[in-house]
């Protein structure tokens, strides 16, 4: 593989900026390819979001993790996935801002989207857990890292079983809910991927996905390559920098479904991503030589893991009370959330 530290910093700055943004455009793509799937299959909101986006977004953590963990840098991989956790929890906050009259966990009136998020939090605290007790290796690769990758796996298996069910909001929001969604399929007639045969649209999300994988290596060489040019440290770089640029297939692909209305799309590719980032940890144990990974993690990742549990539990508990108190065009549980993700990035630079 390439060494980008060989290369000047403004340069490296240069491929990042160029990588991250081949991953935003095609990640706008992507939401209308998806839409226009769902609706040639069949296929509900909460299942191609949390199958297909979720999947096909993960590329860049995919191809972060493999590429760090293989050039020797598991701290950046490990880092990487807990950042993004994190991180695209703050996301929804930026996609509460959009809807502009409305809190995004008082229109959403998916059951499963409730079953996604606590199931988020359960595999967070369980490779938390792992990082405190510390792994031991069967096969190779870590007990808790075979646990990871068994949990995601049953928790793709019990969403899948899960019935679409009926909206369990009241009435009057329930009706505000259906005029949502009704606008948002106005919008999606409007769009020329509908147009398209169920072949080529998939030829063309399979196209879309390479761009974001070939763009994700890029990230995660540049983004090492930052890190150690600047001195920030790999720990807080992979944490913030890579994070927020993997990060940004969820960030456009839930924007542009906000902004048609697809409220439980947006979110189940979100929570869909951080199962999959759980289960990456396996792949970062497999790739990496030496000892179980997680035994060489420190309070920064812990940290990082018990960041991304609270903001999920905040955003779970939003759903769960429902009610629509907006401030500044936002609702009151997404301010909160984002409150205490900056409150935990300051604390985490200072864990680098």
């Amino acid at each position: 593989m390439p060494d980008f530290t060989g290369i000047s910093l403004w340069l490296n700055i240069a491929i990042f900026a160029a990588a991250a943004t081949s991953v935003w455009f095609a990640g706008v793509r992507i939401t209308g390819h998806a839409e226009a799937i769902s609706k040639k299959t069949g296929i509900g909101h909460a299942t191609i979001g949390m199958i297909l986006l979720a999947g096909v977004t993960s590329l860049p953590e995919i191809g972060v993790t493999l590429t760090a963990s293989l050039s020797g840098n598991s701290s950046l991989a490990i880092n990487n996935l807990f950042g993004s956790i994190a991180m695209q929890v703050a996301v929804l906050a930026l996609v509460d801002f959009t809807i502009g009259h409305r809190a995004l966990t008082a229109v959403v009136p998916e059951p499963r989207v409730m079953l996604q998020g606590v199931l988020n939090i359960l595999l967070l605290a369980f490779v938390a857990a792992g990082m405190v007790v510390r792994d031991v290796a069967i096969f190779g690769i870590g007990l808790w890292a075979w646990g990871c990758l068994g949990l995601y796996l049953a928790s793709v298996w019990l969403l899948s079983r899960e019935p679409e069910r009926r909206p369990w909001l009241a009435a009057r929001e329930g009706e505000i809910e259906h005029h949502l969604f009704r606008e948002g399929q106005a919008k999606k007639r409007e769009d020329s991927a509908e147009e398209l045969s169920l072949p080529v649209l998939v030829w063309r999300t399979t196209a879309l996905a390479l761009v974001i994988l070939v763009a994700g290596y890029l990230l995660s060489q540049t983004g090492d390559a930052i890190a150690q040019q600047t001195g920030l440290g790999a720990s807080f770089v992979g944490f913030f920098l890579v994070a927020i640029s993997t990060s940004l297939p969820e960030l456009s692909t839930a924007l542009t479904a906000a902004r048609r209305g697809l409220f439980t799309l947006a979110i189940s590719d979100i929570l869909g991503t951080n199962l999959i980032n759980v289960g990456l940890v396996f792949v970062v144990d497999a790739a990496s030589s030496g000892q179980p990974v997680l035994n060489t993690t420190g309070s920064f990742s812990i940290f990082g893991a018990l960041l991304g549990i609270i903001v999920t539990a905040l955003f779970l508990g939003g759903l769960a009370e429902r009610r629509d108190t907006t401030i500044a065009r936002i609702g009151l549980d997404s301010a909160i959330v984002a409150i205490v993700y900056l409150g935990g990035l300051v604390l985490l630079y200072q864990l680098r």
